[in-house]
């Protein structure tokens, strides 16, 4: 089963906790701290593979979870760290984060690698926390949370040069023409319900893939017939070949199919028609098929090549003209300006640390990614974490912020799960 879009949750590793733990030694008087830290949480990661040709393997793993560090361990020492879990996707898939709509990376190559969710951080031990001032720290940290991502994953297939037209115009005729590629030919319309993909290789040495996209009709941009689900896979094509039926064998005019085809690309959001464009005259074996050529240079002041996939007639000419093509055309893009996540190195402020908002029921609610990241590596169970927990947001200034919006002793102020009295 050809499946090219999946959406599953990922969830990296957390990071293993740090311990609390002291020296107990012969003839040492005073021992000292001896907890060792956690080891970091296990990363997701996407690794492109050349024998995968379809994400359907996603499409049933609707959530992935990383493996968690080990936690500290006594004498100092750290605990593993988790390995990280590898993801197999064929090459071509782009992965998005489906909150925000942002490429979280694009895998073109095999054996390529894309960090997708970061394992978490591992907790420090109270070894770690001893310093002039703090001889024997009696508290550690928990791991962090491994990040967590819902992710949409989108296949394209790599291809040098793709066939559009109408169906039945005799794309997968040609494909299987000009290579090994053996697609499904009938006669009937949307005999092709899947991108095919060839490689053609030329007598003087030079190669290349050429992917047969079905589907495309009137409306594509929008969703008729397969156009949306296979317009994608154009998207890496450099060179864009254009079949005509020139024997217009369903009554249909080759210049209004030419016409219609044209503006479906240009309505597509990537802007295909601005790519080159062959044209090709196909079925010139057929009845009627010259003089509609002729008729159609004459609305169309352009280079078109008859051809007959068919009979294979001046199909050589054709697949040197693409391979001629392909040599003077860099590759595009396939994103647009607003789907790259652009690194601007300009002045801006410091995002805020804490946001503080006061509920109805008179709750001073108290959020923020450093807080919560803060608030989620605290062990409160412990005394000590607590007053250092407080600490540290006496440092970020939210105790001062609480009482610019006016707090008073004994308020309630909420943090995520944990409600505490405010004491001045």
């Amino acid at each position: 089963m050809f499946i090219d879009q999946a959406k599953m949750e990922v969830e990296a590793g957390k990071g293993g906790d740090g311990i609390v733990a002291y020296r107990r030694e012969l003839k040492v008087d005073k021992g000292g701290p001896f907890g060792g830290s956690g080891g970091n949480g296990g990363s997701i990661i996407f690794k492109g593979s050349e024998g995968l040709s379809t994400l359907l393997d996603l499409r049933y793993h609707k959530v992935l979870k990383g493996i968690p560090g080990e936690k500290g361990r006594t004498k100092g020492q750290f605990g593993a760290c988790a390995e990280n879990t590898y993801v197999l996707v064929p090459v071509g898939t782009t992965i998005f984060d489906d909150t925000d709509g942002k490429v979280i990376g694009d895998i073109t190559r095999h054996n390529q690698e894309v960090v997708v969710a970061k394992g978490g951080r591992g907790g420090r031990g109270n070894m770690a926390f001893a310093n002039g001032t703090i001889k024997c720290p009696d508290f550690c940290e928990k791991g962090e949370p491994g990040q967590k991502r819902y992710i949409r994953c989108e296949l394209r297939v790599l291809a040098d040069c793709g066939l559009v037209g109408f169906p039945s115009v005799g794309k997968s005729t040609l494909i299987a023409a000009c290579s090994a590629a053996r697609p499904k030919i009938a006669a009937y319309h949307f005999t092709t319900l899947v991108p095919n993909l060839g490689m053609v290789r030329l007598d003087d040495g030079r190669d290349f893939v050429m992917a047969d996209l079905p589907g495309i009709i009137e409306g594509a941009h929008q969703g008729a017939g397969l156009g949306l689900q296979f317009l994608r896979h154009i998207e890496r094509c450099k060179v864009i070949v254009h079949i005509i039926d020139m024997a217009a064998t369903d009554g249909r005019d080759p210049y209004e199919d030419y016409l219609i085809i044209n503006n479906e690309l240009k309505e597509y959001k990537m802007n295909l028609a601005n790519r080159p464009m062959i044209l090709v005259a196909n079925k010139m074996d057929q009845p009627g098929a010259e003089e509609n050529l002729k008729a159609f240079k004459e609305k169309v002041d352009l280079p078109i090549i008859p051809i007959s996939a068919y009979t294979k007639d001046n199909v050589n000419e054709l697949l040197y003209k693409i391979a001629d093509t392909l040599e003077n055309t860099e590759s595009f893009s396939i994103f647009e300006e607003d789907e790259l996540d652009v690194v601007e190195y300009t002045y801006k402020e410091e995002e805020k640390s804490f946001e503080i908002e006061k509920e109805s029921d008179g709750v001073y609610n108290v959020t923020g990614v450093k807080i919560k990241r803060l608030f989620d590596m605290t062990d409160f169970d412990s005394d000590a974490a607590r007053f250092r927990f407080a600490r540290q947001l006496r440092t970020y200034g939210v105790d001062d912020a609480l009482r610019k919006l006016g707090v008073q002793n004994g308020d309630t102020v909420r943090i995520f799960d944990f409600e505490f009295e405010f004491i001045d």
